[in-house]
């Protein structure tokens, strides 16, 4: 009977990550086999209704978290009722578990409900029992997910972290202290088996729709706040690193899993560490507005050049306060950024990105490209298309082998940093890539705004005062890095990684006449997809020997029509390796499919080694084709499983995307970058690291 329960629940959208394995053990022992007119069931005496019943998928969940309310919550089974009366005029529905209140047995203190493996289906059926019964607290679980809400008024739910014990009030669970040790150990993401997307989405339907701002805006403006919270708290983070190493030495703190991680940051002693002031403490509106709001303000200061000085929180007080309660118990600083990526990939494609055909690159396909040309200290490098920044940021991560955290960047990391550059016309997601930058760089980036194909009028733009203010140290570093002084046609960069967008054609013939490909033959061409352009202006940022990986839509190396753009790229690079990507990569935004063109450039003179790439004629080319994307056909991510079903997480508490681009650190099987890496060896290209 060891696999019962998964038996039971196998093909439907209920899981039991939420409960523990002692639980599971105590109900199998409890689970008898019966056989009802020819027909066999399983079957399991209720531990509240003290009867016989057939143990189907929402019963395991529903007889496990009784549970805990009885066992962990010390509810007595007095106070708890199954199956409810919830009446609605003459209609009359059923609650799934209800609690009652200790002093008035027949008044609904909390309503659990279980019937709707969808989040929002169960939110919705929520807000109606609460406010047919006036229940003030709420529960909406499928055993693998869980929400917890606080009815403040007939229109909004507020998240908590958590429904009181039988011996709590609401206001002890608002007013508890909250450190980053509690951050981490009650990450809503893993907790609550949530994405940042999707809290957002809920926010949207419970205030955001009706508020009258600009949601990108202040989704953003609170994700901005929040980041600096949690960066106040980096003593506290340097502190929990230091206990558990103090615990196991180095080697074993490197390979411990998740799960280990957290029972050792379970232990540690938190009664010194700084309280987190992002959070809901059940203050009034306008005192946590005005909170929020200096929280903002310092954050501004940290980090120059995103949001002008006198920019406000434009959130009502009470709007604000869903929305602080919907964030606050999400661990922003995890170290590969997916999360954020995802939440804003999602507001910016609302503020219509995807009609320039410009999406960003998911994270593992980033890895995989940073892995293939292998960066190193020192070396100079670019995304001309940057979006979020994905590219320049994991090649952060790669020179200073330090992931995303509220940690410093050592010193002497910090050169190696401001040799990363980013560049795109969007001024939205460059506010957003100077974030990410700012922080994985350790407060100076050099993220600019800029039209890449429009270069000519670069010095136009130089020359406006805000755009210098808030751009100038950047600007100074990438003008020591031109090929020609005053001009920037051409650059010396080291290495190149870019999405560049590839929809559309760019029409303006004084833009055409720049380019060599906006030609054929002697007579400029009427229109050049925006692609195209990019493939030259590209290879112009890099110099002799530097290296490039560009993601470009799969029919510019098949079709005959552009058979001179492959030809003028074998002629200025040799070409590397040509990675075809999974038809879903960048679903749901576009299903173009699309590959990784991987070059380097020609390069004769052999005076610096790791450049030198001699003009031949006859060459080996790598070519892979991805099988698994990480996507499936409606675009959502598809994550390795546990034996139980649950999704997987990595050693840095991050579920672990189902692709075969790289090996991710071993939790996969190697693939098309570590198979690419061994090829490089053996053909000694001068970049590749030592067989």
């Amino acid at each position: 009977m060891t696999n019962i329960l998964q038996d039971i629940l196998k093909d439907t959208n209920y899981k039991l990550s939420l409960f523990n394995e002692e639980a599971e053990k105590l109900l199998i022992e409890r689970i008898r086999e019966k056989e009802t007119k020819g027909k066999k069931q399983y079957v399991v005496n209720c531990l509240v209704r003290d009867k016989e019943i057939v143990l189907k998928p929402e019963e395991i969940v529903r007889q496990l978290y009784l549970d805990k309310l009885i066992n962990e919550y010390k509810y007595p089974v007095s106070r708890i009722k199954l199956e409810h009366a919830v009446h609605f005029g003459r209609e009359i529905k059923s609650a799934d578990i209800v609690i009652f209140e200790k002093d008035r047995s027949t008044t609904e203190y909390i309503i659990i409900e279980l019937k709707k493996p969808k989040l929002q289906d169960g939110k919705n059926q929520l807000r109606s029992y609460c406010n047919a019964t006036g229940a003030t607290m709420a529960v909406w679980t499928n055993g693998n997910q869980i929400s917890y809400y606080n009815r403040k008024d007939p229109n909004y739910f507020e998240e908590i972290t958590d429904i009181p014990s039988v011996s709590q009030k609401l206001s002890d669970i608002l007013n508890e202290p909250f450190t980053l040790k509690d951050l981490i150990v009650k990450d809503k993401i893993l907790k609550e088996g949530k994405t940042l997307k999707q809290i957002i989405e809920e926010m949207e339907d419970e205030v955001l729709a009706n508020a009258g701002v600009d949601v990108f805006e202040e989704c953003f403006k609170l994700i901005f706040t929040k980041l600096y919270d949690e960066m106040q708290s980096k003593k506290d983070k340097e502190r929990i690193s230091w206990d558990i190493e103090k615990e196991c030495d180095c080697e074993v703190l490197a390979d411990l899993d998740y799960k280990e991680f957290i029972e050792y940051v379970k232990k540690i002693d938190d009664k010194k560490f700084r309280q987190l002031e992002f959070r809901n403490k059940g203050e009034t509106d306008t005192d946590l507005k005005e909170k929020i709001q200096d929280l903002f303000d310092g954050a501004k200061k940290q980090w120059q050049g995103v949001f002008s000085n006198d920019t406000k929180i434009n959130l009502s007080p009470s709007h604000l306060s869903v929305c602080v309660s919907s964030f606050q118990d999400i661990k922003l600083f995890n170290s590969n950024l997916q999360i954020i990526d995802e939440a804003f990939e999602y507001l910016v494609n609302k503020s219509a990105k995807g009609e320039k055909g410009q999406y960003f690159t998911p994270r593992h396909v980033i890895d995989m490209c940073v892995k293939m040309l292998n960066p190193q200290r020192g070396e100079h490098m670019i995304d001309t298309a940057s979006g979020s920044c994905g590219f320049p940021v994991h090649t952060i991560f790669k020179i200073t082998g330090k992931l995303f955290s509220n940690a410093d960047i050592p010193e002497e990391e910090k050169e190696n940093v401001l040799k990363i550059f980013g560049i795109d016309f969007d001024e939205k997601v460059v506010r957003v890539a100077r974030t990410l930058n700012l922080i994985a760089g350790d407060g100076e980036t050099n993220v600019l705004h800029l039209n890449t194909l429009d270069y000519d009028r670069w010095e136009d733009v130089f020359k406006t005062e805000q755009w210098r203010d808030t751009y100038n140290d950047g600007l100074k570093r990438l003008k020591i890095l031109r090929k020609v002084e005053k001009s920037n046609k051409e650059f010396n960069f080291d290495l190149l990684m870019a999405n560049p967008p590839f929809a559309g054609d760019i029409k303006e013939s004084r833009i055409l006449h720049k380019y060599h490909l906006g030609f054929k033959g002697k007579k400029a061409k009427s229109k050049v997809g925006r692609d195209i352009l990019f493939i030259e202006r590209n290879l112009d940022f890099v110099r002799p020997g530097g290296r490039l990986a560009i993601v470009l839509p799969q029919g510019r190396f098949n079709n005959t029509s552009d058979k001179e753009i492959r030809e003028y790229i074998a002629e200025k690079a040799r070409i590397l390796a040509v990675v075809g990507l999974h038809q879903n990569t960048f679903k749901p935004h576009t299903g173009t499919k699309t590959s990784v063109l991987f070059l380097q450039k020609w390069n004769d003179d052999d005076s610096e080694p790791k450049y030198y790439c001699p003009k031949v004629d006859d060459y080996p080319i790598f070519f892979a084709v991805s099988e698994k994307g990480g996507k499936d056909n409606s675009g959502e991510y598809v994550y390795v499983k546990n034996e139980d079903g649950t999704k997987k997480v990595d050693k840095h508490g991050h579920y672990i995307i189902e692709h075969d681009l790289h090996n991710q650190g071993g939790e996969l099987p190697n693939g098309i970058a570590e198979a690419f890496v061994e090829f490089a060896k053996g053909e000694k290209f001068s970049f590749a690291e030592e067989a």
